[in-house]
């Protein structure tokens, strides 16, 4: 059985200082870090907080997810893709099912599709012209409606590997849109050819 909340953080405490700051994380020494870690410091420590508070969209009918659904770049009956902008790395996308569920929830059916269709998206972001890298991410502690990102890494930029590329994305310059777009329109035409599905939202039946 996993700690208890005030378990977990008296555990944790017991590693910090005195003013609750655990030392600097691991990756802080990596190579690909985007931080030196001279003039670092972790943040103190906060209890726990419970209960949490709600994610956005655990009422479906407050959820932006299911209000934009007719947006995206590549649609099928269970699923649509987006692209996300103003990002700093070439190319980030979105991939949401069509109805409002989070992965825990996922029906059967859609989980299976959901690999495969995962793994049609990074076969077509590596395939773009200088892009060494797709990387897949679900995180799910800010949105209840199920998002998958997708992030390519650019080609050479090796200090971008691993876990530290969304700090790096926060920080770079934003990526020239039209570029990004562009390349978008590759994946999404690719997934047609690929795994079927179409580009646009129309034919959508299973929403009313």
């Amino acid at each position: 059985m996993a700690l208890r909340p005030d378990e977990f953080y008296d555990h944790a405490l017991a590693a910090a200082d005195g003013e609750r700051r655990l030392p600097l994380a691991r990756m802080t020494g990596w190579d690909i870090s985007p931080f030196e870690r001279d003039g670092l410091r972790v943040a103190p420590l906060r209890p726990p907080v419970l209960p949490e508070s709600s994610r956005h969209g655990e009422d479906p009918s407050s959820c932006e997810a299911c209000r934009d659904r007719g947006d995206g770049i590549w649609f099928n009956d269970g699923w649509r893709l987006t692209r996300i902008t103003g990002v700093g790395v070439p190319l980030v996308l979105m991939l949401y099912p069509r109805e409002h569920y989070d992965m825990a929830d996922l029906p059967d059916e859609l989980a299976a599709e959901l690999g495969v269709l995962s793994t049609h998206i990074v076969r077509h972001v590596q395939a773009l012209p200088h892009i060494s890298r797709a990387h897949v991410y679900r995180i799910g502690d800010g949105g209840a409606h199920l998002h998958i990102w997708f992030f390519a890494r650019p080609e050479g930029q090796t200090q971008l590997r691993g876990s530290w590329m969304p700090v790096w994305d926060d920080l770079l310059p934003e990526y020239p849109a039209d570029v990004a777009e562009a390349d978008a329109a590759i994946v999404a035409d690719a997934l047609v050819a690929s795994l079927g599905g179409r580009r646009s939202a129309a034919g959508e039946s299973r929403h009313g």
